[in-house]
């Protein structure tokens, strides 16, 4: 009985400071806004650079993170997104993986993000000209365990030939750029149960974006096209493909 009492004490402590934490955030909105702002200050040459000193480490080592945004990006090196978005030391949680994709281990880090830190934004970020899309778009020849790693990638090549029979070259490649971002969402709504509940509490927004490596700007897309759908085929346990419709 007393160790059942003290595991119950316990839970409702970490209950409590999650809350507590959670308080602390901002809305999903606001979260949206600080992205686009700092973004906007980076595109324009005017960086304010925050939480970038020996404080915020202390801080943060102290007190522990707070993340306002879980953001899955590329690992390509042009696509630093802590400095894109002008953000600092413990702002976002970063998950850079090739092909920005969401399979079992990005979709659990994902949910480590939006579950246990409770950040209100969750971002798909893709980017111009990836290397990840444009091997599979193309049929380049990749080895070891790259194959595996971009084979979801196939997914949204296929959606768009499917679409737009013919489309080839660069045209081919920002078409799957930004069709893989959708992709990469599908999964992680489909996979994630806890990402749902989130959403459908009203304390979480995922959203897709395309970064310009030429330009520097973030192109922001919104939600999944069919979140809607996806929600309800996940809610009465029926298939994607029962509800799904086409996207524009």
């Amino acid at each position: 009985m007393k160790s059942n009492f003290l595991l119950i004490i316990v839970m409702l402590c970490s209950c409590l400071a999650s809350a507590a934490v959670a308080a602390d955030l901002p809305s999903p909105q606001e979260a949206l806004a600080s992205l686009v702002d700092g973004n906007a200050r980076f595109v324009a040459g005017e960086s304010a650079h925050p939480h970038l000193t020996i404080d915020r480490v202390l801080e943060t080592g102290k007190d522990g993170q707070r993340p306002f945004a879980t953001i899955i990006g590329c690992s390509d090196s042009r696509v630093p997104i802590e400095l894109v978005m002008d953000q600092g030391l413990g702002d976002l949680f970063i998950i850079r993986v090739a092909g920005n994709v969401c399979s079992t281990d990005e979709i659990g880090s994902i949910e480590y993000g939006v579950d246990h830190l409770n950040t209100p934004l969750m971002v798909v970020l893709g980017h111009t000209h990836c290397g990840a899309c444009t091997a599979v778009a193309t049929h380049a020849e990749v080895h070891g365990s790259i194959p595996a790693l971009v084979a979801p990638i196939g997914t949204a090549v296929a959606e768009v030939l499917d679409a737009q029979p013919g489309l080839e070259g660069d045209a081919l490649v920002e078409a799957v750029v930004e069709e893989n971002v959708w992709q990469s969402v599908e999964s992680l709504l489909k996979r994630s149960p806890d990402t749902l509940r989130h959403i459908e509490e009203g304390s979480l927004m995922v959203v897709g974006a395309v970064y310009d490596i030429e330009t520097g700007v973030v192109e922001w897309l919104g939600e999944h096209p069919q979140q809607s759908e996806i929600l309800m085929a996940m809610a009465d346990g029926s298939t994607l493909a029962e509800t799904a419709t086409s996207r524009d």
